[in-house]
């Protein structure tokens, strides 16, 4: 790959516009982590769980444009989502997607 400059300034250009979903995945991954050892919880929990928050940060930092949010606040709310943890984000979801279906 380093004969191919192409190849480079391809994956330069992809990761410049995707980065801010990128780090957002990071961040959760990193604080959903830190939060889960920090209470005490086994290495199998971390090993599944911060995962599954990057995942869920990634996918939700991809929407937020259609939520009328700036895709350059996705780190922030990756922070969040890895905060919160799978389950804390699942209910906050349910409770929004509820509120949205009531006013309608």
């Amino acid at each position: 790959m380093p004969d191919r400059p192409d190849s480079w300034a391809w994956f330069a250009t992809w990761l410049e516009h995707n980065w801010p979903a990128l780090y957002a995945a990071m961040v959760a991954c990193v604080i959903a982590g830190l939060r889960i050892a920090y209470s005490g919880g086994t290495l199998r929990r971390v090993l599944l769980e911060a995962p599954l928050c990057g995942a869920l940060a990634l996918a939700a930092s991809h929407g937020l444009s259609l939520l009328g949010i700036p895709a350059s606040t996705g780190p922030f709310w990756g922070g969040i989502i890895g905060l919160l943890g799978v389950e804390g984000t699942r209910a906050a979801a349910k409770r929004f997607v509820e509120r949205k279906v009531e006013t309608q």
